[in-house]
């Protein structure tokens, strides 16, 4: 017993001592570049909370006129005010943007192309974590639905006044959890056996394969896109499982921060010189490996073509 007891205190006061640099190794990497934006127009789809929040903030730090699309348009205003008193920055807006409705994404864009005439960042940061069986209001599975499709779809429609605009970029937040996924072409509105812990992942491989086929066809347009991996982050994501909920409470010391979750995404909106790498994985703001499946090019022309059918739409 004394001897569990002494091996235990070991284990702990070797933490306590070693907590510091473990803490800073998963804070990963910092934005450092300096650019400012003053003019540019931005789009953040979720930036009510969480990475998107903090990602709005910074931008319109720096001077951008930032418009945050949510689906909570309360607590889209309620984080829009909060941004503007501390930036001093009026130019922070809110949109209307549900990307469980097709129709709520094409009024978005809509609006956003009658009200504005250009458009140099597309941040795609909107999530969704669902561990339970539901569907988007097209008839998609959630995670699919939202995280993938509402994201192709919204890209599609401001596609040309980011060409308009150029030099663009457009960023899309992925996972490391992709190395999990696979596409199952033959399922996306989820009617076989629904295995909750890895739709999520699936949904991620998709933004991984959308970005690396959308840099292929705007090649030479002045528009170019990344595919980012936060980091594993504090934030709401998780909110829908009570499990990973307690597994964030339980390694919060260890998760990085919502600040900390933005950088990778404004390096890829902010840093110059990034135009060779359009359509690579960033991650802690720099390069980084991607599995297998994320590199097929069949399974990303596929998964296009698919895509647009779904969604009724020609994009070539």
């Amino acid at each position: 017993m004394l001897a569990i007891l002494g091996l235990l205190t070991s284990v702990f006061s070797l933490l306590y001592v070693t907590a510091p640099s473990i803490r800073k190794f998963f804070a990963g990497g910092v934005c450092r570049t300096t650019v400012q934006v003053p003019g540019k127009v931005v789009v953040i789809t979720g930036a009510n909370t969480g990475i998107g929040k903090e990602t709005a903030r910074e931008l319109a730090r720096r001077g951008a006129r930032v418009y945050i699309a949510c689906r909570d348009v309360l607590k889209g205003e309620s984080a829009a005010s909060e941004i503007r008193a501390d930036t001093k920055n009026s130019q922070v807006l809110v949109r209307k943007l549900d990307l469980s409705d097709t129709r709520s994404i094409r009024a978005f864009a809509e609006g956003f192309l009658a009200e504005e005439k250009q458009l140099h960042i597309l941040i795609n940061n909107a999530g969704v974590m669902m561990f339970s069986h539901s569907k988007t209001t097209d008839g998609f599975e959630i995670n699919l639905g939202v995280n993938h499709l509402g994201h192709f779809l919204l890209t599609y429609l401001l596609l040309e006044r980011l060409k308009e605009s150029a030099p663009a970029r457009v960023v899309n937040l992925s996972s490391v959890t992709h190395h999990l996924g696979k596409i199952h072409f033959h399922n996306f509105r989820g009617e076989e056996p629904y295995r909750w812990g890895f739709a999520y992942c699936h949904s991620k491989l998709a933004n991984l394969l959308f970005t690396r086929e959308l840099a292929k066809r705007i090649q030479g347009t002045g528009v170019t896109t990344y595919a980012v991996h936060p980091g594993i982050v504090r934030s709401e994501l998780a909110r829908h499982s009570f499990l990973c909920c307690l597994c964030w409470r339980l390694f919060s010391y260890f998760l990085k921060s919502v600040q900390e979750g933005a950088q990778t995404s404004l390096h890829c909106a902010l840093a110059e010189g990034l135009e060779p790498l359009s359509g690579k994985y960033f991650s802690d703001c720099k390069r980084t490996w991607v599995s297998p499946r994320a590199r097929d090019n069949k399974t990303a022309q596929r998964l296009w073509n698919v895509s647009c059918e779904l969604l009724g739409i020609q994009w070539e």
